[in-house]
């Protein structure tokens, strides 16, 4: 129940982003904080969570987690304000990131027998794939029928289930030889990523080349360098580094991380394209992008077979291909494109992603001793949450860029109102409001200009979805082994070292 309710929520709210344009006036650079608020903190707490369920008790972590998360929601759901809801999904944020490394550690140690344990990660993989791909028309179902909230309240009775049957069910369990948790660590991280993510997202308002841009940029970047300096120092690290000495953990964790880039990036997108630009309803919209989620969810149950066959190279750099295809398919929508237009690079996307994201947690499961699982799970987990924030950032502010530099030009002689020219070049939705209330012949050359210039910058964010894939795939083609090592690490093995404890 707590996996259903974090996998879905990466993607039940991208169907709810145009509602939340209309109901609460959110601008893309909003938008783009709502979803990546959660995966921030997401990401940047993962590991010290990870590390404080192995020392404090895997079961107490856990259900700590899922009251946080369902507070957080009934926080979400009833939020006046797109300032008080990017800090409810922050709040969310902290929950989703107590719960998950918590869940692969629990089923490692209820499950003893290799068999036993296999079958149970299979229904935690189909589980993930179930969130995932219900998520779209769970979101639109709500939307048909109720406020915008309720994507976020539908957590609260999951998380009431969860914590009950965690109570009866779950036995406590941690690792007597756990690390301490390492929040300085967690905070450099969380600060470092911040700054870089702010600067990624506020460049298109604020410009790329401002002062403030490239002062947040170059801090976020100065403060990971920091990051990994005391990462390499400390005795307690919240991510041993030597782990990333392994090219089967190094890779794997890049390769997830590319392709939630192109996924998370090119969903964002996509569900503003279909309500906006093609004029679907929520539902409608949720339907449509369910065959992306539907194929990620059969075809990733057969990626493990695949590896078996070819190898991991091959599947993961074949995935990270097809991603790439999927992205450059999509970018090359135009106005008067339809939904079989764009249906080839969805299915793509999802055929891609189900392909590169099991075989990558496989192998870097695979280069772990028994005793670190919490932390190749957490690492898994980082690789998608980061790589989706920054898809999310980086696509979205290209989009931006290019939107409100076709869309800014035509309507400065018409000097509108500070407050309508703000919502205007803000997002699409506030030009195709604007025009509606104009109405006639200007409120229709408006709208085309905004779906003109918002399918321009999808455009170009997608495009650049599909070179950064491309480029992953030559990296796992070129370094990304094959096949696992014969002398792959035990307890006491390399991976196990690290200077603080040498």
């Amino acid at each position: 129940m707590s996996l259903l309710i974090v996998t879905l929520d990466n993607t039940i709210l991208n169907v709810a982003l145009p509602t939340l344009v209309r109901e609460l006036g959110a601008t893309t650079t909003q938008l783009q904080w709502i979803v990546d608020a959660y995966a921030l903190v997401f990401a940047g707490l993962m590991l010290v969570s990870g590390s404080s369920a192995d020392r404090f008790g895997r079961r107490r972590v856990f259900t700590g987690g899922l009251a946080v998360f369902g507070a957080a929601s009934a926080w979400a759901a009833y939020s006046g304000s797109v300032g008080t809801l990017i800090a409810a999904r922050a709040g969310m944020g902290v929950g989703a990131a107590m719960m998950m490394p918590a869940t692969l550690s629990i089923i490692t140690d209820v499950f003893r027998d290799p068999g036993e344990r296999r079958r149970a990660i299979g229904v935690w993989a189909a589980t993930s794939g179930l969130g995932i791909a219900i998520g779209p028309v769970a979101g639109g179902l709500l939307l048909e029928h109720f406020w915008w909230g309720s994507v976020f309240w539908v957590n609260i009775p999951f998380a009431m289930a969860g914590l009950v049957c965690a109570r009866l069910l779950v036995p406590e369990s941690r690792n007597p030889a756990a690390l301490r948790p390492d929040p300085a660590g967690s905070v450099l991280s969380i600060a470092g990523l911040g700054l870089l993510l702010w600067a990624i997202i506020e460049a298109p308002t604020r410009g790329w080349s401002s002062a403030i841009v490239l002062g947040a940029g170059g801090a976020g970047v100065a403060v990971l360098v920091c990051f990994a300096l005391w990462e390499r120092a400390s005795a307690h690290p919240m991510l041993n580094l030597h782990f990333f000495a392994e090219r089967r953990f190094s890779f794997a964790t890049s390769s997830v991380a590319l392709a939630m880039f192109g996924l998370f990036g090119a969903l964002f997108v996509l569900t503003q394209y279909l309500q906006f630009g093609l004029g679907y309803s929520a539902l409608a919209t949720g339907v449509r992008i369910l065959p992306v989620a539907g194929l990620l969810a059969v075809v990733a149950p057969l990626s493990p077979v695949l590896v078996r066959a070819a190898g991991t190279k091959v599947v993961v750099g074949t995935g990270l291909l097809v991603v790439a295809g999927g992205l450059w398919q999509l970018s090359l929508a135009g106005v008067s494109s339809t939904y079989g237009d764009v249906l080839t690079g969805m299915l793509l996307l999802g055929l891609g992603a189900g392909l590169v994201v099991p075989a990558s947690l496989d192998s870097l499961m695979g280069t772990l001793p028994p005793g670190d699982t919490g932390v190749g799970s957490a690492s898994n987990g980082v690789s998608v949450q980061l790589g989706g924030a920054i898809g999310v950032a980086v696509i979205g502010s290209l989009l931006t860029t290019r939107y409100q530099d076709r869309i800014g030009p035509p309507i400065a002689p018409y000097h509108l109102p500070s407050a309508l020219s703000d919502s205007v070049r803000g997002s699409l939705g506030g030009a195709l409001a604007l025009a509606e209330r104009v109405g006639g012949t200007s409120g229709r050359l408006l709208a085309a200009l905004a779906r003109s210039a918002f399918v321009s910058g999808m455009g170009l964010g997608l495009a650049v979805g599909a070179a950064v894939a491309v480029a992953g795939a030559a990296l796992a083609f070129a370094a990304l082994p094959s096949r696992p090592r014969a002398d792959a690490p035990d307890e006491t093995g390399p991976a196990r070292r690290n200077p603080g404890r040498d």
